[in-house]
């Protein structure tokens, strides 16, 4: 089996600049191979991880986020199995689909992305990553779940060291430190605050939870906790990058954004097209629970494997020019697109499909749609080039535009 020695390492400073020429190494010299450091078999053709990801047979587990999430956040829907996950998602599931989330949240997404939008409409000038992006997803799970939104200077410190903990390849000892101590701060939190609602139910997804009831099963405090833990960090990171990955990737390419501003039923072909052209999440773990023999080799029973959507997701034998950006490709499929019959894979696939795409899809067609109203010439800052950061999630660090102000 091929070693880390022969492609680019994922923990050197060359691939965080740019791992797409990593990931092309990885598909052609090594597509399964060992990573010492992170204790880890990596695998990056389309095939593979889609294998992994689909899991038919009970090859695969998630018993890894025992180790790699469970000390943020507590034990999390993410690590059950069987029965006990099909309750759990059957518990959680219809906030984020159907009428709840036509009738309780667009209202809730529409009126968040106003209010940011409200602060900078007039000034000709903004940051979307640091004016919008990272503040919209953060705001609307709070809201949603009934929270002060004005804690959210300390939810985005804690959804933030949580997804270094997530993405600490290296074993910093620090990083590690601070995760941990976000998953006490954010119990101590959010603990009083669901024993309160138990006792006085609102209509907010908070007290949805506190009520559910499946075949007599209820999620308990920690249940709870973890789960709301959970959202603000995954559904915080990724949403924020994705909108941000859009409007890197639509700038760059004036006539596609001038497309979506003309037809704004292409905003989730963006969408769809910036998952899988610069995913927010760029690796996702699996275990294997048996000795598997993938299309390029054998992983063992009991082993750590590392998927790379990012590198997945430009597989020539998958996608036609997989490099370049087109919101027209007929190569990937929009009408599932966030669904788990996905033919990318940024949201994961099978049975832990990402409960809150169709949630991200909402605010993406809701926040892209308000902006390009507020900013109809929007273009990039003089001398401005959006440049992306990280590894484990990774998206623009800022995205500097300039614009014309028009009347609300």
């Amino acid at each position: 089996m091929p070693t880390a020695q022969q492609v680019p390492d994922i923990l050197s400073p060359e691939f965080a600049a740019d791992p797409y020429q990593a990931y092309r190494a990885m598909r052609e010299s090594a597509p399964l191979f060992w990573h010492e450091a992170m204790q880890s078999y990596v695998v990056s053709r389309y095939e593979d991880v889609e294998r992994v990801f689909k899991d038919k047979g009970g090859e695969f587990t998630t018993d890894n986020y025992s180790w790699q999430i469970e000390p943020v956040h507590g034990k999390t829907i993410l690590q059950l199995s069987g029965r006990e996950h099909a309750v759990r998602r059957a518990l959680v599931a219809p906030a984020f689909r159907g009428s709840d989330l036509q009738e309780k949240f667009l209202p809730v997404i529409e009126r968040n992305s106003r209010e940011l939008i409200d602060a900078f409409r007039f000034t000709g000038s903004a940051d979307l990553v640091t004016d919008y992006a990272t503040r919209f997803p953060v705001n609307v799970i709070a809201d949603m779940l009934g929270l002060d939104k004005s804690d959210h200077a300390r939810f985005h410190r804690w959804y933030t060291s949580v997804i270094a903990f997530l993405g600490n390849l290296s074993g910093d000892s620090e990083v590690a430190a601070a995760g941990e101590r976000t998953r006490v701060e954010f119990a101590e939190y959010m603990v009083p605050i669901i024993r309160e609602r138990r006792d006085h139910l609102g209509d907010d997804l908070l007290s949805t939870l506190c009520a559910a009831e499946v075949d007599g099963v209820r999620m308990s405090d920690e249940d709870i906790k973890a789960f709301c833990s959970l959202l603000l960090a995954a559904g915080g990171e990724t949403t924020d990058k994705a909108i941000a990955g859009i409007f890197a990737n639509l700038l760059r390419h004036p006539e596609q954004l001038a497309a979506v501003r003309e037809d704004r039923g292409l905003i989730a072909r963006a969408f769809a097209e910036t998952l899988r052209f610069t995913p927010p999440v760029h690796m996702i773990m699996r275990q294997s629970a048996v000795e598997v023999t993938l299309s390029t080799g054998v992983i063992p029973a009991g082993a750590t494997v590392t998927c790379l959507i990012g590198a997945a997701n430009r597989d020539e034998s998958r996608y036609r020019d997989p490099d370049r950006f087109d919101i027209f490709r007929d190569d990937l499929t929009t009408t599932t697109a966030f669904s788990a019959a996905a033919d990318h894979l940024s949201f994961a696939l099978g049975r832990h499909f990402c409960v809150g795409a169709l949630l991200a899809k909402a605010e993406v067609e809701i926040g892209v749609g308000q902006l390009l109203d507020a900013m109809p010439d929007l273009r990039l800052a003089e001398g401005a080039e959006p440049v992306e950061q990280g590894v484990f999630t990774r998206g623009p660090q800022s995205l500097p535009v300039r614009f014309t102000p028009v009347a609300d």
